[in-house]
C-alpha cells in the first residue's frame, strides 16, 4: 500500500483544517441549497476552483450543484466567471455580494477566480456558512510564488557524481506516486503558490529520447514510459491549480550513457565548450520543449562549468535559447516557455543583456541568504547583485536556498519570514519567491525526525510553507493582527487557548533568532559544507581564514559588525566595537533560548497533535543548548584568542570553565536528539567540510560529534598543562615534505627547486620571496603566467604511486588569478579533497599576493587535471601517504598561530 493513503483520512482540504474552529469540525447544520454557476467552456481552473468551493460548502452542510449558466439573480447562487477590473491585476479576485443576492466570485485571469474560491472556501470552513454580504478585492503581491521538490539523494548513486540521479522509481519511489502529487498540489494551491521548481543535475535523459544520440537515454524502457507519464499527469494536474512547473538543470553536464559512448566525463568544470556537448544539450532541450511546451526551464549555468565568462554567455545565447527555439519550430508554435536564469556562479547580468534581444520571457532568480536563512537587512555588493537583477526590466526571484543553518530543527518564526519577504521586496527590489523545504532537501519527502515510521515533510513543516506563501502574498500586514492570527493557527493545531497558541509562536520566535545570529557572527559560510546545529571546531572559531572563510556571509548576509578574530583584535588594543558583537550574540542567544523555553512551557499540553507537539517541545530545549553551547565556546575563543597577544598561561585558564560548560552543554544537546534524530544533515557527502568533513554519511549526528569536542578539550587542558610546566614551549617542528616522482605527460614543463630566490613563471622574473618549511626542497613545475591567464592549465602526468599535487593560489580575488576551489559555488570544488586550505600564507613571490596551498590527491595511474583561466602555482608533487599540516606559515606578518592549542 503506498505510504501516502495512510493519510487518506484526512479531507482533502487538509490544509485548510489546520486550526479551525471547533464548529466546523462538529456535525454541520443543514443550509439552504446553492448553485455554483460557471461560464460554457470554462477553464480547467475555473472548473477546480468551483469543486473545491463546493467540498468546503458541502462539508459546512449545504446541498450544493455545480452547472453551467447565466445567474437568475437568486439568493443561492455563487457565480464565478472573468472580470475586467483594473483594482486586480493578474492573478486578482473580487468577492462580491449585496444582502439577499447571489454570490459573485470574479478573477482577473483564470488564476484570480481559482484563487477567489479558495479565498471564499477558506471563509465558509472559518464561519460554517456562506457570507450574507460581502465585499473584498485581493491580489498577489510576488508575482511568481513557487516551491521546490530536490529529484536528488543525500549521498551519491555508485558510479555517479553529485547531482546525477536518473528518474527511476528504484531511487525516487515517490516520484510516482500520484496520491502524493496531488497532496502537494493541493497544499500549493491552498496557499496559493503559483510555481514548482524540480530539481535535477541532467533530467533530459530521463525524459526525452534524440534520434541522433538514442544511446544517451539512462532508464529502461518500461521506466522511460512511466516518466512520461507521470510528467504529464504532473503538469495537467498542476495546471489545474495554476501552477507553473519548472524543470532545472545543470550545466554542463550529459548523462552516464552519453559520457560512456564518448569516453568522457559526466561533468567537469574546467572541460571547455565543444561541438559535441553544445550539440546533444541543444537537441536535448529541444526535444523536451517539443514534448513539454507548458513546462518552464530554470538554468544554473555555474557549478559544472567555468562560471563568470564569456563561456556562460555563449553556452546560454548559443545552445539554451537556441534549443528552446528549435522546439518552438518543431511544434510550430511561437509562444515562449518561461526561462528562469539561476545567478549562481555567473555574471547574471552579462548574461541577460546578451539574451534579452534573443529571448524577451525570460526571469532571473539568486539566493536570498546563501544556502541559509541569517538575515533580513542583506546589504553589501550581494544586495547590490539582486538589485540590478531587478532592474534588468524581468520579474527577480528570491530563492530561499537549502537552510543549511536550521536543519534539522522545525522552524516557524512569522516574524523573522515576514520581514525577509519585505526585505526582498525594499532591498532587493525582487517580486519573486523560489522556496526550498525547511530541512532535509536532499531526503525528500522526509524529515530527519527518528519516529516509528517516518515524517513527512509536507505534515511536519506545514507551518514553513504557509507562513511564506502568506507573506509572499501580501507582506505588509499588521504585526499585532498576525500575532493572533498565528497564534490561533497553532492553538486549533494542538487544541489549546488562543493565549496559549500565541505561547508556542513566541517559542518559534524567539527560536527562529538563534540560527541566524549564530551563523551570521560565528560561521565560516552561508553554504551546505557547513552544518551549523552540530556546532564548530575551537580552530574554525579562532582561525576561520583556514577553513575558506566566505566572506560574503559577513559582508552581506549579517548586519555590519565583527567577527570573533576582530572583536580579540580590537579588546586588546583597546579600540571602540561597532555594529553586531560576537559578545553581544552570545548574550542574545541565550537569552532567546531561555525565552523560547519559557514560552513553549507556558502552552501546556496539547490536545491535538500530541506527538508533534513533543517533538516540537524538544527541539526548543535542543535549540537552547546549542545556543549556549556556541555562546560558552565563543567567550571560550576570545579568552584563547587573547593570549596571541598576551602570551599570559592565565587567558588560556579562564578559557577552560567555558569550554567545559560548552561541551556540557553540547553533551545535552546529543542526549536530546540521540532518540529523535536520524542525522542533523540531509546532505552526506563529501562537500560537507564544517565542522567535519563528511565523506559516506559519517559525522551526520551529534553523538558522533561529542567526543570530538570532549578530545578538543581534553587536548586543551593537556597543552595549558605542558605551557606551564615548559614554559617554552611552542608548536611543534615543522618536517618537510618528501617529494615524488611523476612521468608528466603534457605541457612541456621545467622542473625547479622551491626556495628563496627561484623565479616561479617561465615568461617572468617574479621569486620567491619567503616559502613555508615544508614546502622547502620540492620541486616545483615552472608554467607561463601569461598561458595561464588566456587559457585552461591542463596536466597530464602517470604515477606508479598515490601523490598528492599541491597548488598553490594566490589569495588575492582577481581575474588574473586562478579561482580558489570553493564549494559555495563549484560541486566538484573537492574531488580531489582540494578544498580546504591546507598551508596558509605558504609562499610569497615577489609582486604578486600571497599565496596558500592546496592538496589535490590522486591513485596510482594516468591522470589529466583540468584547472580553470588564471595564474596559480604548480608547486610539486609530494607522496600521497604523507599528511600535509594544515596550519598559517604567517608570511603576512600574521600574529602566531595558535591551533596547535587544540590540535
Amino acid at each position: 500500500m503506498s505510504y501516502f493513503i495512510q493519510f487518506s483520512l484526512l479531507p482533502l482540504l487538509a490544509g485548510l483544517l489546520i486550526g479551525l474552529p471547533s464548529r466546523a469540525q462538529q456535525r454541520p447544520v443543514q443550509q439552504q441549497p446553492v448553485t455554483i454557476l460557471v461560464p460554457a467552456q470554462a477553464h480547467v481552473r475555473i472548473q477546480f476552483g468551483a469543486e473545491k468551493l463546493k467540498q468546503a460548502l458541502v462539508q459546512s452542510g449545504y446541498p450544493v450543484q455545480v452547472k453551467t449558466g447565466r445567474s437568475t439573480a437568486a439568493p443561492g447562487q455563487v457565480v464565478l466567471g472573468l472580470a475586467v477590473n483594473a483594482g486586480m491585476g493578474k492573478e486578482g479576485f473580487s468577492l462580491q455580494r449585496a444582502a439577499h443576492k447571489p454570490l459573485v466570485v470574479s478573477g482577473s485571469d483564470p488564476s484570480g477566480v481559482l484563487y477567489g474560491c479558495v479565498d471564499l472556501a477558506d471563509r465558509v470552513l472559518a464561519t460554517g456558512k456562506l457570507p450574507e454580504t460581502i465585499s473584498v478585492i485581493d491580489r498577489p503581491e510576488m508575482v511568481l510564488r513557487g516551491t521546490c521538490i530536490g529529484i536528488q539523494k543525500p549521498t551519491y548513486l555508485p558510479g555517479r557524481d553529485v547531482y546525477e540521479y536518473p528518474y527511476t522509481p528504484e531511487t525516487f519511489p515517490w516520484l510516482y506516486d500520484k496520491a502524493q502529487w496531488v497532496r502537494y498540489l493541493d497544499m500549493m494551491v491552498e496557499n496559493r503558490y503559483n510555481s514548482l521548481y524540480l530539481w535535477n543535475g541532467h533530467p533530459f535523459a530521463s525524459l526525452v529520447r534524440l534520434t541522433e544520440y538514442p544511446y544517451a537515454v539512462e532508464v529502461d524502457e518500461a521506466t522511460f514510459k512511466k516518466n512520461e507519464e507521470m510528467f504529464r499527469f504532473l503538469t495537467t494536474e498542476a495546471d489545474k491549480r495554476g501552477v507553473w512547473v519548472i524543470q532545472m538543470f545543470y550545466n554542463i553536464l550529459v548523462s552516464k550513457p552519453f559520457s560512456d559512448h564518448h569516453h568522457i566525463k559526466t561533468q567537469d568544470r574546467n572541460r571547455p565548450i565543444v561541438p559535441l556537448i553544445a550539440d546533444y544539450t541543444r537537441k536535448s532541450i529541444a526535444a523536451f520543449v517539443e514534448k513539454y511546451p507548458n513546462v518552464g526551464l530554470l538554468i544554473a549555468l555555474g557549478e559544472a562549468m567555468e562560471g563568470v565568462g564569456q563561456d556562460d554567455v555563449d553556452w546560454f545565447t548559443k545552445t539554451i535559447i537556441p534549443g528552446v527555439k528549435d522546439g518552438l519550430k518543431a511544434l510550430g508554435n511561437t509562444t515562449e516557455p518561461p526561462l528562469v536564469l539561476r545567478a549562481h556562479d555567473t555574471d547574471a547580468p552579462r548574461v541577460m543583456k546578451a539574451a534579452l534581444p534573443l529571448y524577451k520571457n525570460l526571469y532571473t532568480e539568486a539566493k536570498f541568504n546563501g544556502e541559509a536563512l541569517t538575515t533580513y537587512t542583506p546589504r553589501g555588493k550581494w544586495a547590490e547583485l539582486h538589485r540590478t537583477l531587478s532592474n534588468i526590466g524581468t520579474v527577480q526571484i528570491e530563492n530561499v536556498h537549502i537552510l543549511a543553518n536550521l536543519e534539522p530543527f522545525r522552524y516557524g518564526s512569522a516574524d523573522f519570514i515576514q520581514k525577509s519577504v519585505q526585505a526582498m521586496h525594499s532591498v532587493y527590489g525582487a517580486n519573486g519567491l523560489h522556496l526550498y523545504p525547511q530541512a532535509s532537501y536532499w531526503d525528500w519527502p522526509y524529515t530527519a525526525d527518528k519516529a516509528p515510521t517516518r515524517l513527512f515533510q509536507l505534515d511536519r513543516d506545514w507551518i514553513w510553507y504557509k507562513t511564506w506563501a502568506r507573506y509572499a502574498w501580501q507582506s505588509k500586514r499588521d504585526r499585532p493582527a498576525e500575532v493572533t492570527y498565528w497564534g490561533n493557527q497553532l492553538a486549533r493545531q494542538y487544541g489549546l487557548s488562543p493565549e496559549k497558541g500565541k505561547a508556542v509562536l513566541e517559542a518559534y520566535e524567539q527560536t527562529g533568532e538563534l540560527s541566524p545570529k549564530l551563523l551570521r557572527r560565528y560561521g565560516i559560510t552561508d553554504g551546505n559544507r557547513q552544518t551549523l546545529t552540530l556546532g564548530m571546531l575551537m580552530t574554525q572559531l579562532i582561525n576561520p581564514f583556514r577553513y575558506g572563510l566566505f566572506t560574503l556571509l559577513y559582508e552581506s548576509e549579517a548586519p555590519e559588525g565583527e567577527m570573533i578574530i576582530d572583536y580579540a583584535e580590537k579588546d586588546w588594543h583597546k579600540q571602540a566595537h561597532s555594529g553586531e558583537t560576537p559578545v553581544q550574540v552570545a548574550e542574545e542567544v541565550v537569552a532567546h533560548g531561555r525565552k523560547a523555553i519559557e514560552a513553549i512551557e507556558k502552552a501546556g499540553r496539547a490536545t491535538r497533535n500530541q506527538d508533534e507537539f513533543a517533538r516540537l517541545k524538544n527541539d526548543v530545549y535542543a535549540q537552547n543548548a546549542m545556543a549556549n553551547f556556541y555562546a560558552q565556546k565563543a567567550r571560550a575563543a576570545l579568552a584563547v584568542l587573547r593570549y596571541k597577544y598576551s602570551n599570559e598561561v592565565r587567558d588560556l585558564e579562564k578559557a577552560v570553565p567555558l569550554l567545559e560548560s560548552s561541551v556540557q552543554h553540547y553533551a545535552e544537546l546529543a542526549r536530546l536528539t540521540k532518540d529523535t534524530y536520524l542525522y542533523a544533515n540531509s546532505m552526506q557527502t563529501k562537500q560537507r567540510k564544517i565542522p567535519m568533513r563528511g565523506v559516506d554519511a559519517t559525522y551526520i549526528h551529534w553523538q558522533e560529534m561529542l567526543p570530538v569536542y570532549q578530545k578538543e578539550l581534553a587536548r586543551f587542558k593537556y597543552t595549558i598543562d605542558s605551557l606551564k610546566a615548559t614554559p617554552s614551549a611552542v608548536a611543534k617542528q615543522r618536517i618537510a615534505l618528501r617529494p615524488a616522482d611523476v612521468t608528466i605527460q603534457s605541457p612541456a614543463v621545467e622542473a625547479y627547486p622551491i626556495e628563496k630566490g627561484q623565479s616561479v613563471f617561465s615568461d617572468t622574473t617574479a621569486p620567491i620571496l619567503g616559502v613555508a618549511p615544508e614546502l622547502a626542497g620540492l620541486k616545483g613545475l615552472r608554467l607561463a603566467k601569461a598561458t595561464q591567464q588566456l587559457q585552461r592549465t591542463s596536466l597530464t602526468f602517470t604515477a606508479t604511486e598515490p601523490v598528492k599535487l599541491l597548488i598553490g593560489f594566490f589569495t588575492e580575488k582577481n581575474a588574473t588569478y586562478l579561482p580558489v576551489p570553493e564549494l559555495e559555488t563549484d560541486a566538484s570544488a573537492n574531488d580531489y579533497g582540494q578544498a580546504e586550505i591546507k598551508i596558509s600564507n605558504a609562499i610569497l613571490v615577489g609582486g604578486l599576493p600571497l599565496a596558500n596551498v592546496h592538496a589535490y590527491s590522486f591513485k596510482a595511474g594516468q591522470h589529466t587535471l583540468h584547472l580553470g583561466k588564471g595564474a596559480c602555482l604548480l608547486l610539486g608533487f609530494i607522496a600521497g601517504d604523507q599528511d600535509v599540516p594544515t596550519y598559517d606559515a604567517g608570511l603576512a606578518g600574521n600574529k602566531k598561530n595558535i591551533d596547535w592549542l587544540f590540535e
